[in-house]
């Protein structure tokens, strides 16, 4: 891994890509509900995987054991090369902000439409990903049910395609970072006593409508928030430490009842109408956990 370039002594480890409902502008409100203290560190719906940068950054995973997964295969994809071979990703995504045109945009979506997307390389993969990624509509990643990626070009002016400064620093937090391609259910293979699982699923719909769940070809929907429910139990009964973020539905609350529920407040940016964005609240469900 190439050293990353010159910086302040206090690093800022972030996303090195957006994702819909990512933590970031939550974090503030966030970090003081986690446990204090608590052995490893699992994050089962990594996405953006916000919360795990701002813990690396305050020093909280210092000496302990780190498992990021997904079932997005092109994400894990991604989290892999940017640990493994950052400079060779930076390299590829200047040649891809060079070609970056409209055209350019949708013959690379449709990489995946043909047989052969499976054969190419890991930084093909990667670079793909997080050039869609920075210049799709509002960074949005959602699939049909193929598995296609269908998600439209942006209207951004310059997008921020290749942010060397923070794939090198990404790079860095990931080196003792177990990085897996499964379902978050596998968690239950790895965690012991007083390990930490922070949940970020797909969000229950506020309305029938608004359900922005595709992030795989797999649904997240009623039945598929149950599971992860009784996954939550598990755990509990385990004596870890776990908090999950949700909507702030009916449905969710209810579900959870039994755990103690925090309310938070959050931007809304993914609505076609801008009345329907703004301060929304959203739900931290949490286990026995001592502030």
């Amino acid at each position: 891994m190439t050293a990353p370039l010159n910086q302040s002594n206090f690093t800022k480890y972030q996303p090195f890509i957006k994702w819909v409902g990512g933590k970031r502008g939550l974090l503030s409100q966030i970090i003081p509900l986690i446990p204090k203290e608590f052995n490893n560190y699992f994050e089962p719906f990594v996405g953006g995987g916000a919360l795990f940068f701002e813990l690396y950054s305050l020093g909280l995973l210092k000496d302990k054991k780190v498992y990021l997964f997904d079932i997005n295969a092109e994400l894990i994809n991604a989290y892999n090369v940017v640990k493994k071979n950052p400079s060779e990703l930076i390299k590829n995504l200047k040649e891809f902000k060079e070609k970056h045109s409209k055209e350019f945009y949708y013959e690379t979506r449709a990489w995946d439409r043909d047989e052969s997307f499976s054969q190419r390389s890991e930084i093909e993969r990667a670079s793909r990903f997080i050039y869609l990624n920075k210049t799709c509509f509002n960074g949005l990643y959602r699939v049909n049910s193929k598995g296609y990626h269908n998600v439209p070009i942006g209207s951004y002016k310059n997008p921020n395609i290749c942010d060397e400064l923070v794939i090198y620093n990404a790079s860095e937090a990931l080196q003792k970072a177990t990085i897996l391609n499964a379902s978050y259910k596998d968690v239950t293979l790895h965690v012991k006593k007083n390990d930490f699982v922070y949940f970020d699923p797909p969000y229950y719909p506020l309305t029938p409508t608004s359900s922005f769940t595709s992030y795989s070809e797999f649904n997240f929907l009623d039945k598929e928030q149950i599971e992860l429910f009784e996954v939550f139990k598990k755990l509990d009964k385990k004596e870890c430490k776990v908090v999950h973020s949700n909507s702030d539905t009916d449905f969710i609350k209810e579900l959870y009842r039994e755990f103690e529920i925090r309310n938070i407040q959050a931007n809304r940016f993914i609505n076609s109408k801008s009345s329907g964005r703004g301060k929304i609240s959203e739900i931290l469900v949490r286990n026995k956990i001592e502030l």
